[in-house]
């Protein structure tokens, strides 16, 4: 509920505090004295209003604040998703609106900056206003699919339904996601298979590369080094007087020599070990020499295989993202990434048809629950007709008709939305011969404002809404139809419906709060209902250039409420009889 309402420099409002109460609180006063401003002020502090040229002359700055309850845990549940994160929520809600005379204004809830679209979206959960065609949550066909779903007790259902939906709707987009990249997604196969084919032909091995190119260097080389090779392997031991020959001559005659004198032996015997190194090492090249006379082709054959790995390590050495020194090793990991890429891609065509079927048993689901929303809506809908006829006959309106189109569209995947296949509108035939029209396109305020009640007096038990505000409901009716209207939102502000299923009759009911109904009226058996009765009084001071006109909220009860609904009785005239009057239609509208 809206416990307090506090405007500050609004047009001629230059400060107002009006406490509020739980059950209905009316609003009086005579024509001009500006009870529009306090209707817009409830929409200037629900982002509903433009706050230009709103400013009192010579203020600064306007504003207007209220501090909701906060009773109900769905509607916290609700604000909380859409205020920031940091907005702390507690039992109340403080939201302050201040405006400028430039036309700017800003918004703060529980004290921290906020937007105002929050401030709209969160409104919509806090106050219902029925009049000027400003707020009116009913009059939009998804909210009246809510209330109707409410009415049907198929909240659960509808719940279960949507959670089906949105999971339909992630299938959706993947599977668009994989259409979309289709082609895309054959042309990377194509080109990972081909790559993926072209290193496996040439398979390469670790380490291959660099062996094969130190011994193409050799052979590259193999006149210079033959040529070399036997030069040194005659100057070793073909030749006269190669080394080994010489070493010999030498050991022979330090052999000689150590007969004469043994100090010589050591000479000798380091004389002898490098005349068999040296013969080891002629013997190795001589071996090395004949490998090269034996493999003529080998040359040719090193160079074909070498062409294979440059042609590759150039095409996909650089695609690795390892730096390595063996360019072998960069493209097998390359293989091995695209390996995966390739198998990857084979998934996501798996995928695509999994998804397929997927998407096929999820509307086969879908359309089965929506087959059951449209009936229990279709019959919801029957059952609340006549019971909307029998309080808009109350109201004064018994020539209206009440009717719930509901058109359901064909059950395909792009038809789901997410409370089913059923398009909902709420028709009010208001005299006999006019056509059905839909409820947000009746023109007279009262009017619409009388239908609201009678919604909400059958509903009360199905909107969560706690604050309604209703202007112009008394628009063209007389004291009998005001008594009826007044003891009609008495009993609305008061409704503690419990919210039992006729279906399964569970045993474990919940009690919904009693609503807080603002009613601004100017007839004194409406305002007689009330459980709190508030003046709004236009005054004039100064004279000349001085002169201000001022609008002051004022609480009545006890005799100057008497004295007020007399006012309203007779006009400006007290008498005796007005004042009995006035007393007797407050005691028995507070019987």
């Amino acid at each position: 509920m809206l416990r307090e309402l506090h405007i500050s420099n609004l047009a001629v409002i230059e400060d107002a505090r009006i406490e509020l109460t739980h059950g209905l609180n009316a609003f009086t006063g005579q024509t001009g004295a500006g009870k529009s401003l306090v209707l817009g002020a409830f929409e200037i502090l629900l982002g509903l209003k433009s706050v230009k040229n709103m400013v009192r002359p010579e203020a600064k700055e306007g504003r207007v604040s209220g501090v909701f309850e906060l009773n109900d845990p769905l509607i916290v549940e609700a604000i909380a998703e859409l205020a920031d994160q940091e907005i702390e929520l507690g039992e109340s809600l403080l939201i302050t609106r201040k405006f400028f005379p430039s036309g700017r204004s800003s918004v703060s809830i529980n004290g921290l900056p906020a937007t105002a679209i929050m401030l709209k979206r969160i409104g919509h959960h806090l106050v219902d206003i029925h009049g000027q065609h400003d707020h009116q949550f009913l009059l939009k066909p998804s909210n009246q699919l809510t209330i109707l779903d409410n009415f049907a007790e198929i909240t659960d259902q509808r719940k279960h339904f949507t959670t089906q939906y949105n999971h339909l709707r992630e299938l959706i987009e993947r599977k668009d996601e994989l259409l979309a990249s289709q082609t895309l997604r054959a042309q990377q196969l194509d080109l990972f298979e081909f790559q993926a084919n072209e290193i496996d032909d040439v398979d390469p091995l670790l380490g291959e590369f660099i062996d094969l190119q130190q011994q193409h260097k050799t052979l590259k080389n193999a006149s210079k080094i033959h040529v070399d090779a036997s030069n040194i392997n005659a100057a070793l031991y073909e030749s006269d007087s190669s080394i080994i020959s010489r070493l010999e001559v030498m050991t022979h005659l330090l052999r000689n020599l150590t007969d004469l004198d043994s100090e010589l032996e050591p000479l000798e015997e380091q004389v002898r070990t490098a005349t068999i190194t040296l013969q080891e090492a002629s013997f190795e090249i001589s071996r090395y020499i004949g490998r090269l006379d034996s493999n003529p082709e080998q040359a040719a054959d090193i160079e074909s295989r070498l062409n294979q790995l440059n042609r590759i390590i150039h095409k996909y050495a650089k695609s690795s993202d390892a730096l390595t020194e063996d360019p072998i090793e960069a493209v097998i990991n390359y293989r091995l990434r695209i390996g995966q890429q390739i198998e990857e891609l084979h998934l996501q065509d798996t995928d695509l048809s999994h998804i397929d079927k997927q998407i096929d048993d999820l509307s086969n689901q879908l359309i089965a629950l929506a087959d059951q929303l449209t009936s229990a809506r279709r019959e919801a809908a029957q059952n609340l007709k006549p019971l909307i006829e029998s309080q808009l006959i109350d109201l004064g309106m018994s020539e209206a008709l009440f009717d719930i189109q509901i058109t359901s569209v064909d059950p395909t995947p792009d038809a789901f939305t997410s409370t089913g296949l059923d398009m909902i509108d709420i028709l009010i035939q208001t005299n006999p011969g006019q056509p059905f029209r839909p409820l947000r396109k009746i023109a007279s305020g009262g009017e619409l404002s009388r239908i609201m009640l009678a919604l909400k007096s059958i509903l009360a038990s199905s909107d969560r809404i706690s604050v309604l505000v209703f202007d112009e409901i008394d628009a063209n009716i007389g004291g009998r139809l005001g008594s009826v209207i007044g003891q009609k939102l008495r009993n609305l502000a008061h409704a503690n419906s419990p919210a039992k299923s006729r279906k399964n009759k569970r045993k474990t009911v919940k009690t919904k709060p009693q609503h807080q109904i603002l009613c601004i009226t100017h007839l004194p058996q409406i305002a007689a209902f009330a459980d709190r009765h508030l003046r709004i009084e236009k005054s004039i001071s100064g004279r000349g250039k001085s002169r201000k006109t001022s609008t002051t909220v004022t609480h009545l009860d006890g005799k100057p409420r008497v004295e007020e609904l007399a006012e309203m009785i007779s006009g400006h005239v007290l008498t005796p009889t007005t004042l009995k009057q006035a007393k007797e239609l407050l005691e028995t509208a507070q019987a």
